[in-house]
């Protein structure tokens, strides 16, 4: 009667161990190998690989070109996202794996039975079974021990109650070991997920870092193109302008050369009437030729084109000091600002000081 009132007393942290280990997908223990999802809910391989198979029709083996594919955990409904290689790329959850071989051990070898076979005997009284604990000393011993040995002034309870009490202590703390491996894998996770967040997060700040340099670039050129342009202009205005003016002196000098082929030849007139004819007219012309050279002329510096400097020593240090901006030092950077204004207005009322 009390072997099998013990095997009733002991089902009950059995059951309960046997609860924490069941699939909530065929409702059967784990069948090995068990994988934990991302939401730390576990189950079968098989179980999990059916559910996926499920939600991903076209998914038919590892060895289909389509790349991952997702699922809702059975028991949260939280979105599962799998890779490529489908649940297979999933994490064994090992400690569950162990704890199910331990309890299929002592499912198929109750306790109680196995000790009635194997009872330890007392090595003080040879003879004596091993059939009290010693709460003194914390230890099993005999009944011997305690009328006539040892343990005569201990507290002593039946070992029933004690191991009662210390297999449910046992399995109490296999269920926080359980769970605090649940914590880490959470941990972990949530490590791993930092991780990707820090590196999408890097990428995206490269990216938009290289479209404020190329807008900035873009801007050069397009300053650099304009400020070309005006050169142009000039260069095209003046050299128009000399080119111009060089005709206007070619014309000038062919004129004047004809003018000096008329005079030599009036110069051979024979008769001094004939001579005087056209002397006259010849000598207004002559004149009017002296006059034009002296009229217009290229002013001295006129090819210089020196005023088309840019001074970009201003832009060289804004650059140099170009940082990434902290939302810390932004009343600092005001303050700063709000000094080199000051600073400003005070230059700038310097010299109307001085001219008064």
């Amino acid at each position: 009667m009390d072997f099998q009132s013990n095997i009733i007393h002991d089902s009950g942290p059995m059951d309960n161990l046997e609860k924490q280990l069941i699939c909530p997908i065929c409702l059967e223990i784990f069948s090995k190998p068990v994988v934990i999802l991302p939401c730390q809910h576990n189950l079968c391989r098989k179980c999990a690989n059916d559910v996926f198979q499920a939600a991903n029709p076209y998914y038919s083996s590892r060895g289909t070109n389509i790349t991952g594919g997702r699922f809702r955990c059975p028991s949260c409904r939280h979105e599962v996202v799998l890779d490529r290689h489908g649940v297979y790329g999933l994490q064994r959850n090992l400690l569950v794996e162990n704890i199910i071989d331990i309890y299929k051990q002592e499912s198929s070898s109750p306790r109680p039975l196995k000790a009635k076979v194997e009872q330890p005997m007392c090595e003080e009284h040879g003879e004596e079974k091993i059939n009290i604990y010693c709460l003194t000393c914390q230890v099993p011993t005999c009944s011997m021990c305690k009328v006539f040995g040892a343990h005569k002034n201990c507290e002593v309870s039946p070992l029933q109650s004690v191991y009662q009490k210390q297999k449910t202590e046992l399995s109490e703390g296999i269920a926080a070991i359980v769970s605090g491996n649940e914590r880490i894998q959470a941990i972990l996770t949530q490590m791993e997920n930092t991780c990707t967040a820090i590196e999408e997060n890097s990428e995206r700040q490269k990216r938009l870092l290289g479209e404020t340099f190329d807008g900035l670039y873009a801007l050069l050129e397009e300053k650099k193109g304009e400020l070309l342009a005006r050169i142009a202009v000039e260069q095209d205005t003046k050299t128009a302008f000399v080119r111009g003016l060089a005709q206007k002196y070619r014309q000038q000098l062919e004129g004047s050369s004809a003018l000096m082929q008329t005079a030599i030849s009036s110069m051979d007139e024979p008769g001094e009437a004939s001579f005087l004819v056209n002397a006259k007219k010849l000598l207004n012309e002559i004149s009017s030729a002296s006059r034009l050279n002296a009229a217009e002329r290229i002013e001295p510096g006129f090819e210089n084109m020196d005023h088309f400097t840019v001074d970009t020593q201003q832009v060289e240090e804004l650059l140099s000091t170009m940082d990434f901006g902290v939302d810390d030092d932004d009343d600092d950077f005001e303050d700063e600002e709000g000094g080199a204004e000051e600073e400003a207005g005070e230059e700038a009322q310097r010299p109307m000081g001085g001219e008064q």
